[in-house]
């Protein structure tokens, strides 16, 4: 199907980083040979990885936020400010050709509308599911840095708690994951160093008392199984390594813990050893799980298909093994490596998206059988990996006929994070942790599932400076400034 200008239509539901990347690079592939429409309901991307800096202050949200459709008008890209509810993969019986149907966020009109596609890649990220657990969030007793307007709230409340700890009141500070099957440990894992470089910065630290909670059976473990890093010439298990900095900076952790709810200055959680504990709090950041983004699916003649296409929680499947198997039964082969759906040859999903095929770290249940396990991580880098491979790919089924062969499975793909403990010309300084691959590979590397050659971890300003040079150059690539496209994923 091409439009009345003999182009290829193709849609990407989301501008986060994976549905950013591809965009771009579908356009500079294909130029006139396809109309590229981006569906996003936001009308800024945001670089997230510095939402940590905007909550504690250091950053100004306007610093994370770029404006999309200055950039997208720029290179011609079609922008349509919405947020896409439902697919139609064969058409309907009135208009044969594939659809997504899409509802305005820059309006108040509530009535869906349709675009066409050839292709179609889901990159509409996560949805953050606070209604997981009881009081989480920010319209509860917690607040989060998932969005610019998070950050920017929870750095607020973070100095009105340095205030008071100022005027001598003690203050508990709990940071960390708000359910038992939370991801982006990293994430939380960063902000609560940044938390105790702002306490110390402040003069208060030693008013204050500082917890990282976390569903993870062990510091280091990061949803990725944990890894074993080449650091300083010697082989280190990152919990070697995280232990010894929460050691060295006097923050308590508590691990394998899933949170059951939250009230007003207190968070109740269960443990992975059955027990249940009440901690009280005047300041908690706690990240929540993720869920996918509901699309409604239906075949040509109108009958649901959306079981077919996504799992429970909305994401979507892609070629994967999805066949259920015991821990030592997962294999490397089990992740996808084209993205693309089963059923339809012409739909894609990446980032958080897609479906994973089972967790990374070896799952964990309490007695009761409650699962209190990290689910796999699969933003910031790999996400735009995956968009760029996506997108090359349809762009030569455009140009060449067939699709190309490029793969970006997360069992063969590494990556590269930098988790800063503070931010500061003299305080600054960071946890800098690359693997390959992302996903552990025993039958390749029998002792540690990774490549140690590529596995290593440092701690020290350096990291620090080359995460803000990334800082500058990922928002300038995400304008799409001259010669972007060079800068790495």
């Amino acid at each position: 199907m091409e439009n009345l200008n003999g182009q290829s239509e193709v849609v990407v539901l989301g501008a986060g980083v994976s549905g950013h990347t591809a965009a771009l690079f579908l356009k500079r592939r294909l130029k006139g040979r396809a109309r590229v429409t981006v569906i996003s309901p936001e009308s800024e991307y945001n670089w997230i990885p510095s939402n940590i800096w905007v909550g504690v202050g250091r950053v100004k949200k306007e610093d994370v936020l770029i404006p999309l459709s200055p950039v997208y008008e720029k290179h011609g890209i079609n922008f349509i400010q919405g947020r896409a509810v439902s697919l139609y993969p064969e058409g309907t019986q009135d208009d044969p050709g594939p659809q997504v149907g899409y509802i305005s966020t820059n309006n108040s009109s509530t009535e869906t509308e349709f675009v066409k596609f050839d292709f179609l890649i889901n990159a509409t990220g996560p949805k953050l599911n606070f209604a997981a657990t009881p009081g989480l969030g920010p319209d509860g007793h917690s607040f989060s840095v998932c969005t610019a307007q998070h950050a920017q709230e929870a750095s607020l409340e973070l100095h009105k708690v340095i205030q008071k700890a100022r005027s001598g009141i003690k203050q508990t500070l709990v940071v960390g994951m708000g359910h038992g099957s939370c991801t982006c440990e990293g994430a939380a894992f960063e902000y609560v160093f940044n938390v105790d470089t702002e306490l110390r910065r402040a003069g208060v630290r030693e008013q204050t008392r500082l917890i990282y909670l976390t569903n993870e059976s062990e510091l280091g473990d990061f949803g990725v199984g944990g890894i074993q890093l080449n650091f300083a010439g010697f082989i280190t298990p990152s919990k070697i390594m995280a232990e010894s900095l929460f050691y060295e900076k006097g923050i308590e952790s508590i691990t394998g813990a899933h949170v059951e709810r939250l009230d007003e200055g207190t968070v109740s959680y269960v443990t992975l050893n059955g027990e249940r504990h009440g901690l009280n709090f005047d300041y908690a950041m706690l990240l929540p799980p993720f869920q996918g983004h509901l699309l409604k699916s239906f075949d040509r003649n109108g009958n649901d298909i959306t079981q077919e296409l996504f799992t429970p929680a909305n994401f979507m499947k892609v070629d994967a093994d999805y066949t259920p198997k015991n821990f030592e039964d997962w294999k490397p082969s089990d992740w996808p490596q084209s993205y693309r759906s089963p059923k339809y040859e012409n739909i894609f999903a990446v980032g958080i998206a897609f479906a994973p095929p089972h967790q990374i770290s070896a799952p964990a249940k309490n007695p009761e059988g409650l699962n209190i396990t990290p689910a796999p991580p699969r933003t910031g880098m790999p996400s735009a990996v995956m968009g760029k491979v996506i997108a090359n790919n349809i762009a030569d089924k455009i140009l060449l006929g067939a699709y190309g062969q490029r793969t970006a499975s997360m069992a063969e793909m590494g990556a590269a994070c930098i988790a800063s403990i503070g931010t500061g010309f003299k305080e600054g300084s960071a946890a800098s942790i690359t693997m390959s691959p992302i996903v552990p590979d025993f039958e390749k590397y029998p002792e540690t599932g990774r490549n140690l050659s590529d596995t290593f971890g440092e701690v020290g300003k350096a990291g620090h400076w080359i995460k803000k040079i990334l800082h500058y150059m990922f928002i300038y690539k995400a304008k799409a400034k001259p010669l972007w496209w060079i800068i790495p994923e």
